[in-house]
C-alpha cells in the first residue's frame, strides 16, 4: 500500500517511510492511496470476530503495512504480541456497561495509564525493529498537551537507535503527566518545557520538520497523532469495541473526547473498512472550534482557554485535515487554499457538500467545567466508577445518543492522572497505582525554554552532538 500527502506535493511512501516521516515535505498528512471501495475490502470483518487484541491488531493493520521492505507479517505479529501482552488487563481494552446501551472502554491499562499506550507502545516497537534493520538513528520531536508525551517516552525510553525530544506547555499540564514525563532519567529523553500553550508546541515541530535541511540533518520522526501509524493504531480498539458490542450487524456510535482529532479519526477509519457505525461523537470542553464548526461549517479559531481537561485545551486540530480531504473528495488545491486562508485569517468556511460529507457522520458536544465535574459525580453515584474529566466530558456527550443506538463512550485516562479534578467532583481521591505512587516522588528531568523554534532547534543541534 503507497500513501500521499494531503498537500498533494509530495511522492508516494510506503508504510515504513511514513511510520519514519511523519509529516510530509509539503506540509500535510499522509493518508493511505485507496478509494472507498477499497477500504472496504482491506479486512473481512467476520473473521475478526473473537479475535485476541494483539490478534486483532494484527488482523486490521496487515493490509496497511504492507510492501514494508523491513516489516514482515511474521515482524509485525511479533510486535503486536510483545505490544499488548503487557498491558495491565487481559482484554486490554476492557468495556463496562455505564447505563442502558451506554457502555465505557477503557483505555487506561497501559504503562502511563493513558489511551496514547495503545498506539505508542506499539509504534516504538515499529520504530526500533524499522532503524535496526536499516542501520539508522532518528531523532523523534514531538508535543504534548499531557498525555502523548508520557506514552511517547515510555515507548523508546532506552532506545539505542532513537532520541526523543519533547515539548510540553509550561505549567498547562496536570502534575502527574508532568511528572511522568519528567521523572524518566534515560540518556535519549529530553523534556522541554515551553513558556506558551499546547499550539504553540505544536506550532515548534510543525516548524521543525519544514526546516528541510534541519530535517534531513537530524533525521526527525514524529510520535504525535500527525503520524499516521499512530492513527492506524488506534483503529484496532475502535474494532474491538464494536465488534463486542454491536458484532458485525449492529450499527454503533461512539464518544470520544477530542482535541487533535486523532482518536475520533481512527473510529473513522475502522468505519470506512466496514465497521458498523452510525455516529461519531466529538467530545468537547470550552475549547470549542470543533462543535461550532459541526454546528456552522465555519472553522474560526479563538483563544485558548485553559480547562479541568488540559489534553483538549486546544484550537488546531491538526487530524482535522485528513477528514477535510476526504471530504473534499481529496481535493488538494482546495484543501491547501483553505489551510493557508486558516493560517492567515484564523479561519475558513467549507461548501454544502463538503459539509454535508463531515455532518453525516459527526455530531459535536462541548461541555463545560461545571458539566464535567458534574459528569464525574453523576458516573461515580450511579455506577462506583471514577471517570477523569476528558473521560466525563465523552460520557456526558454519549448519553443523548444512547436513547436510540448502542452507545460506546472512550475512557481516555486513569482517574488518578487528575486528582485534582476527581476530589473537587466527588470528594475523593482516586486509588493511585503503586508505580505512579514511586513516580510522584522521583526527581525531575526537565528545561524550561521560550517559545521560539530556534531556540528549540539549537538545543536539539548541542544535546546530540
Amino acid at each position: 500500500m503507497k500513501y500521499i500527502s494531503t498537500r498533494g506535493k509530495s511522492e508516494k511512501l510506503t508504510f515504513e517511510e511514513v511510520l519514519l516521516k511523519g509529516l510530509a515535505p509539503d506540509g500535510g498528512l499522509y493518508l493511505p492511496d485507496i478509494t472507498d471501495e477499497e477500504y472496504k475490502k482491506l479486512v473481512d470483518i467476520k473473521a475478526l470476530k473473537n479475535l485476541s487484541y494483539s490478534d486483532l491488531a494484527f488482523k486490521v493493520m496487515q493490509p496497511f503495512v504492507k510492501g514494508s521492505e523491513n516489516i514482515s507479517d511474521e515482524d509485525l505479529k511479533k510486535l503486536c504480541y510483545d505490544t499488548y501482552q503487557n498491558f495491565n488487563h487481559k482484554a486490554v481494552a476492557p468495556l463496562k456497561l455505564l447505563d442502558t446501551n451506554l457502555f465505557g472502554m477503557e483505555l487506561f491499562h497501559g504503562p502511563t495509564l493513558a489511551f496514547k499506550d495503545y498506539a505508542l507502545q506499539l509504534v516504538g516497537r515499529l520504530f526500533d525493529h524499522v532503524l535496526k534493520k536499516r542501520g539508522e538513528n532518528l531523532t523523534i520531536v514531538g508535543a504534548t498537551s499531557g498525555d502523548t508525551g508520557s506514552a511517547a517516552i515510555y515507548s523508546v525510553m532506552g532506545s539505542k537507535n532513537a532520541k526523543i525530544f519533547m515539548l510540553h506547555p509550561y505549567g498547562k499540564v496536570s502534575e502527574v503527566q508532568r511528572k511522568q514525563m519528567t521523572s524518566v532519567v534515560a540518556d535519549n529523553v529530553f523534556n522541554l518545557a515551553v513558556d506558551g500553550n499546547f499550539d504553540d508546541c505544536q506550532a515548534i515541530v510543525k516548524a521543525l520538520f519544514n526546516d528541510h535541511a534541519f530535517n534531513e540533518k537530524m533525521n526527525l520522526g514524529a510520535v504525535n497523532s500527525i503520524n499516521f501509524a499512530r492513527i492506524l493504531a488506534q483503529v484496532v480498539y475502535y474494532f474491538y469495541a464494536g465488534l463486542l458490542v454491536g458484532g458485525d450487524m449492529e450499527e454503533v456510535s461512539f464518544s470520544v473526547p477530542t482535541g487533535n482529532f486523532g482518536n475520533v479519526l481512527a473510529g473513522f477509519i475502522a468505519m470506512k473498512m466496514g465497521l458498523k457505525v452510525k455516529t461519531l461523537i466529538i467530545a468537547s470542553n470550552p475549547n470549542d472550534i470543533l462543535p461550532r464548526f459541526i454546528s456552522s461549517g465555519k472553522m474560526e479559531k479563538k483563544e485558548v482557554k485553559a480547562s479541568l481537561s488540559p489534553s483538549m485545551d486546544i484550537q488546531i486540530s491538526s487530524n482535522f485535515e485528513r477528514l477535510l480531504f476526504l471530504a473534499l473528495d481529496k481535493n488538494s488545491e482546495k484543501l491547501c487554499q483553505m489551510m493557508e486562508d486558516f493560517n492567515k485569517k484564523g479561519s475558513y468556511e467549507v461548501d454544502k457538500k463538503t459539509y454535508e460529507n463531515i455532518t453525516n457522520v459527526f455530531k459535536a458536544v462541548a461541555l463545560s467545567d461545571e458539566g464535567t465535574l458534574e459528569s464525574i459525580k453523576k458516573t461515580y453515584e450511579e455506577t462506583g466508577e471514577i471517570l477523569d474529566p476528558h473521560s466525563a466530558i465523552a460520557v456526558f456527550a454519549a448519553r443523548d445518543e444512547a436513547k436510540y443506538t448502542k452507545t460506546i463512550a472512550v475512557l481516555t485516562a486513569h482517574g488518578a492522572k487528575f486528582e485534582g479534578a476527581v476530589k473537587k467532583a466527588i470528594n475523593k481521591s482516586p486509588i493511585f497505582p503503586s508505580f505512579l505512587e514511586n513516580i510522584m516522588k522521583g526527581e525531575e528531568k526537565c528545561e524550561r525554554i521560550s517559545n521560539d523554534a530556534e531556540m528549540v532547534k539549537n538545543y536539539i543541534l548541542k544535546a546530540t552532538k
